[in-house]
């Protein structure tokens, strides 16, 4: 029984770093495919305007869609405490400032939290015709969103952000023991749904 106890206390400490690491090699992961839309994760909104994070995340969509990596581009994100806006009115507000279409625009204003965002993003894919798409969040968010995705049946491809606000080593070690603590929550969700 010691023993048993000895090797569960051991695969409890050595699976988080196992975790850990897979999602940082994951968030290398980016795909250079053609798709039919980029979804955009949403992210905080700052008296009106895309937090650092989300502007990361919205500049990379733009770049899909002016390099014609993408034909559309889905933004996510409902009304945060205290906003006026949703995250995904800010975000099409500042792609068409930065000389994105209207008409190639999606949004979906329902969504608090990362399932949500890609759950209600679905049901815009089934609207809006749309097959195919690239996921587009912080590299390191990326393996946890993915699974979602493919576990709602989305036929999604990683497109992490070239850029983040998550530069230095304390913030990245940060986030990445954040990351592995939601993916690993997640995990154990789903074992038992």
């Amino acid at each position: 029984m010691r023993k048993a106890l000895i090797m569960l206390f051991i695969m409890m400490m050595i699976y988080p770093v196992y975790v850990m690491s897979s999602i940082y090699v994951y968030s290398f992961n980016a795909s250079s495919e053609k798709a039919d839309a980029a979804i955009v994760l949403g992210a905080a909104v700052w008296d009106g305007e895309p937090s650092p994070v989300f502007r990361e995340r919205i500049n990379h969509a733009i770049k899909l869609y002016r390099d014609k990596q993408v034909d559309r581009l889905v933004f996510t994100g409902g009304i945060g405490d205290g906003d006026v806006k949703s995250e995904a009115v800010v975000a099409k507000e500042y792609a068409i400032k930065h000389g994105v279409s209207s008409d190639a625009i999606i949004v979906e204003e329902q969504s608090r939290f990362t399932f949500e965002n890609l759950r209600f993003a679905s049901q815009k894919m089934v609207e809006n015709q749309i097959d195919s798409v690239l996921l587009v969040s912080d590299p390191l968010h990326m393996k946890r969103s993915m699974m979602m995705a493919e576990d709602i049946g989305m036929k999604v491809s990683p497109s992490p952000t070239e850029t983040s606000r998550y530069k230095s080593y304390r913030s990245k070690t940060k986030m990445l023991l954040s990351e592995t603590y939601y993916y690993i929550g997640y995990q154990i969700r789903r074992m038992f749904q």
